[in-house]
This record gives structure tokens, sequence and C-alpha cells, in this order.
């Protein structure tokens, strides 16, 4: 086989190592989108928030650590157990925002934008960290509030990559890119930033809105178009 999976590998990873096989035991060429290093996985991103572990103390208790209770795609990031009630400007609430780990060094909060009109926010589109002069929003948990200056978002729709896919598809880091997704309700998402580290498997993350809007399933065809 050309790789390795088991029960907890993304579908499209799993059709890209078998595409892989077939073609190369049929003698046949590799099509282009077989070629790249690794299988595209595109995921929908919930809205969800990251704490700083002054955050976790003051919503759950002093000396308090996230619990995790599922691995993300990405090496070390998982779901926690914990989550939070985001109290909007107009006094409507978000209840069981999920808090995603390990803790960060800042406090940020992604919202959908049909988030953001029910809560009464105005969020800017932004990429994870960029958080200056973006609004503010209070958090409560089980042990207290935690105001938050400012850190509420929309992400802007990105993409994870190792070096090696970088190299494949000819970009550098913060580069842009589209999506390209196909099916029934195809769509393709235009400036799609590129993020490259060494820790990173290739994954792409839209959100909520933009997932529902072109039907994205498990088994829907997407690629990548510098």
């Amino acid at each position: 086989m050309a790789g390795s999976f088991n029960q907890q590998t993304p579908r499209a990873v799993v059709e890209h190592l078998v595409r892989e096989r077939v073609y190369r035991e049929m003698g046949l060429p590799l099509p282009r989108q077989a070629k790249a290093p690794n299988g595209l996985v595109v995921n929908v991103s919930a809205r969800h928030c990251h704490l700083t572990q002054e955050a976790v103390e003051a919503l759950f208790g002093p000396g308090h650590q996230l619990t995790p209770v599922k691995d993300l795609y990405q090496h070390g990031a998982y779901a926690a157990a914990e989550a939070v009630t985001l109290i909007g400007p107009r006094s409507r609430v978000i209840s069981n925002l999920r808090v995603l780990g390990p803790c960060r060094d800042l406090n940020q909060i992604e919202l959908a934008y049909t988030d953001a009109i029910s809560l009464g926010f105005d969020i800017p589109t932004r990429m994870s960290g960029d958080v200056a002069g973006t609004p503010g929003c209070m958090l409560m948990g089980p042990n207290g509030y935690f105001k938050m200056e400012e850190g509420v978002i929309r992400a802007a729709p990105h993409v994870h990559m190792h070096p090696d896919d970088a190299a494949y598809y000819g970009v550098s880091h913060m580069d842009k890119m589209k999506l390209k997704v196909h099916g029934e309700c195809g769509v393709t998402f235009d400036n799609l930033v590129v993020r490259v580290d060494e820790s990173f498997k290739l994954e792409a993350h839209i959100d909520t809105d933009e997932g529902n809007a072109c039907g994205l399933k498990p088994d829907t065809f997407c690629e990548l178009i510098k």
C-alpha cells in the first residue's frame, strides 16, 4: 500500500492512497491531483474559542487544566470537554461554546457570520491571532465570568500545509490560493490563505456558513488551485 491508515484516517487521505496504488499497478500516469505528496482534507470549523490559562482558571477555577476529549486533525490540537457561554452585545447568548486546546497566549472566539448577526456582533474576517481592534465579549463558566477586550473574529478560509505541500503547489506562507469544491452546489473560494509550518498536515478550513453553502460532505471532491 502507498501508505497506512486506520478508522480515524480522513476519507480524502484514504482515497488518495488507494488512487496512487491503482494507477501504479495499472501502469498509468498519475493525474496531477494524485501526484501531490498528501491528500487534501477539507474540514468545516464550527464556532469555538481558544483561551489563555488565565481565562481557563477564571472560568473553571484556580489551577484548572483543559481536558482533551477528541484529537483534531492537526498535531497536538484537540477539542476539550470544557465549554463556555458567550454573551453578545444584545445580551443574546451562545451556550456550550466549545473550547479548543491547548491553551494559547491570547483569547480568541471564532464565529460564523450568521452567529455574529444573531449575537449582534460586527466582526471582521481575520487570520487566527490577528485580533487587534476586534470586538470583545463576556464569557461565563462554572466558576465565574471573564471579560475579553478584543478577540471575536470570523476566521478567514485557510489551508494548513507542510513545506512539502507548499513546494508541490508552488506557494509560500501567507500566499493565497483558490479552493474548488465540486458537487451539486459547487463553489470556488477565492483568497484561501496559505499557512505553512513543519508541524502542519494538509487541511483546508472553512466555517459552517461556507460549508453549508457548498453542501460539503465527507466524499465531496475538492482541489487547490494556485
